[in-house]
């Protein structure tokens, strides 16, 4: 008997939602949800591997395109308010896959969602009312998510608002996903395509993982006409040689790869 649905990312605050979650639902009574972008990191995949045999939850995996069939879909890269990528590949699917589970099951259920006030300012505004320990329609909680939901007795739930950063690692002890160990803030899509030059330049840097997706990228922006590095230092970025970017001081960081 389904109680709680747990959307996991492979991130930090999702994974301490689950944990949560299991302190007040049994592993039969949780199902994970990961919405698949194609465009995370191969360690995260792994975690997500590792979340499912390490707490025994089923993690559903779903998929509705890729982050670069929707850059090229709307011939631009994400960001400010056109977040093309969220909308699509991963709330648009998550509500399907909540109406339909609740449809089948008969009967609603929680979701527990790791949104927290220190993540940034407009998420502080948002959710200055909400209380963690309270149920809400999901349309209360984010505006995109339909009425209907409530109805079928589908509620969210905030566990982590309060939470600061070094208190979800520390709750974690280490079983967190990898890549925040090698100084990743944010896990998911590798990098976000909506964050800032420097995030996208390190991650595109980090690995060969990094350096296909800027080849991606980088072929995606010819293609549609459109930077892929957009902040005041944009222009240098993408006019910059491919060697040139991944050059990391002594040697370069393209042939360890």
């Amino acid at each position: 008997m389904i109680k709680c649905v747990v959307p996991v990312s492979g991130g930090k605050d999702s994974q301490v939602c689950l944990e949560l979650a299991l302190e007040r639902f049994s592993k039969d009574e949780i199902i994970g949800l990961f919405c698949d972008t194609k465009f995370e990191h191969e360690l995260t995949y792994a975690h997500i591997d590792y979340m499912q045999e390490h707490y025994g939850v089923k993690i559903e995996r779903i998929c509705e395109g890729s982050v670069e069939e929707k850059c090229r879909k709307y011939k631009r890269f994400p960001g400010g308010g056109a977040r093309h990528c969220t909308d699509e590949l991963k709330i648009t699917p998550t509500k399907k896959f909540l109406k339909s589970l609740a449809e089948d099951l008969g009967y609603g259920f929680e979701v527990w969602y790791g949104m927290r006030f220190e993540e940034s300012t407009d998420r502080a505004k948002r959710y200055e009312t909400k209380l963690h320990d309270e149920l809400y329609p999901p349309h209360e909680i984010m505006s995109k998510y339909p009425k209907y939901l409530a109805k079928l007795g589908v509620m969210f739930r905030l566990p982590i608002l309060e939470w600061s950063f070094n208190e979800v690692i520390a709750h974690l002890g280490g079983r967190e996903n990898p890549l925040y160990k090698a100084g990743f803030t944010r896990v998911g899509c590798f990098p976000c395509q909506a964050a800032g030059d420097p995030q996208k330049e390190k991650a595109y840097a980090f690995d060969a993982t990094g350096r296909e997706n800027y080849i991606k990228m980088k072929n995606l922006a010819d293609e549609i006409g459109k930077p892929m590095f957009t902040s005041k230092g944009g222009a240098q970025r993408n006019n910059e040689d491919q060697i040139r970017l991944f050059d990391s001081g002594p040697g370069c960081a393209v042939c360890s790869i």
